[in-house]
């Protein structure tokens, strides 16, 4: 296929940062603005392609049964990430600094199987691109709980493909159970309106995962986060406590039950080999569309997700993503707050109830 070339250099992409940053632009300006943040994501295609593979490879290695998926960062997350203050600071990062516009995610059995990943093969391995960064969330959890392992590589060719050289992709690897806690907190993030993923959401929800992770990591063997001072006994009753007051369990499962549109009738529609699908959620019409992409087809795919964009631009009961994934079941694995199956994280955290007397 043909890979989308960069158009734009590293002044232009500042600059349409900084329009889209400003919510008082004119229309005008957002609007080349978002052309040139269109061109910028959808250079990153061919990198992230490359990363994903020897990801996919690497982990397959490892862990036959692991899960292996890619994303494309949406246009409304890379705004917000622009228009983010940091401990009460005005917003400073450059739309150029950004490193996780593309990015691809191994979902493996266990820590132990993550970390010899992250380890033996990034770390240690002779990758050719150039590693710029690494995060242990797992050793060094978030303060609000989040789980997980983080490499961000800037791709780097000699011959071929020069074009991309520079361009960062960010790697993830987690365990099973991290990845269950992080969708879970996507979900409640959309049907409830907050955003706890980005330390802001209401604070008796932002606990109870708090609290919720590190029984997670007992589980595990890892350590909690830092400053935490409950025993096991209080940990657990804290967390039954908690989901009794916000109805946790009852929720989701409403959610659940709420978006059983997504049936053998969309699964019937998606025939052949594809490799990307376009996720259309309308929360308040309890409606998920799907539509499905070959190979060749990514760059139609990232016109069709940018179109979406700008047709659902400021609404929040509207969500697009555009995710790569072999299979519809891999896909549903991978991504399950998109279809709001929280099954797996349920029976966890009945695990967790069920020990208290």
């Amino acid at each position: 296929m043909a890979w989308k070339k960069p158009k734009y250099n590293k002044n232009d992409l500042n600059k349409a940062g900084q329009i889209l940053k400003n919510e008082n632009s004119s229309d005008e300006d957002v609007a080349k603005a978002t052309e040139i943040l269109n061109n910028w994501r959808a250079i990153h295609s061919y990198p992230l392609h490359i990363f994903q593979m020897t990801l996919k490879n690497i982990s397959q290695r490892c862990d036959k049964g692991s899960l292996v998926a890619q994303r494309l960062k949406r246009a409304t997350s890379i705004i917000n990430k622009l228009r983010r203050k940091y401990k009460g600071r005005n917003p400073t990062m450059n739309l150029s600094q950004m490193q996780d516009i593309a990015g691809c995610r191994a979902i493996v059995k266990d820590v132990k199987t993550a970390k010899n990943i992250y380890n033996d093969y990034y770390l240690k391995g002779n990758l050719k691109h150039k590693r710029v960064g690494k995060k242990d969330y797992i050793t060094f959890p978030k303060n609000d709980g989040y789980r997980s392992l983080h490499i961000i590589y800037e791709y780097k060719s000699d011959k071929g493909k020069t074009d991309y050289n520079g361009l960062r992709v960010e790697v993830q690897i987690r365990s099973k159970l991290q990845h269950l806690w992080a969708t879970a907190v996507e979900t409640v993030d959309f049907f409830t309106r907050q955003a706890i993923k980005f330390n802001d959401g209401v604070p008796d929800w932002a606990e109870f995962f708090r609290l919720v992770s590190s029984a997670f990591a007992i589980n595990e063997e890892c350590p909690i986060i830092a400053g935490t001072t409950l025993n096991e006994k209080e940990l657990y009753f804290q967390i039954k406590k908690r989901e009794k007051e916000l109805e946790v369990i009852h929720r989701m499962e409403g959610w659940t039950h709420a978006m059983k549109f997504f049936n053998e009738e969309v699964r019937n529609k998606i025939k052949g080999k594809v490799k990307f699908f376009l996720l259309e959620l309308d929360i308040l019409g309890e409606k998920l569309s799907v539509k499905a992409y070959t190979q060749k087809q990514e760059q139609k795919a990232i016109n069709d997700y940018s179109n979406l964009e700008k047709r659902h631009k400021g609404r929040t009961d509207y969500d697009v993503v555009l995710v790569g994934a072999d299979t519809t079941k891999d896909l549903e694995k991978a991504y399950p707050n998109y279809f709001v199956d929280t099954r797996e994280f349920i029976t966890e955290l009945e695990k967790i109830i069920k020990k208290v007397n």
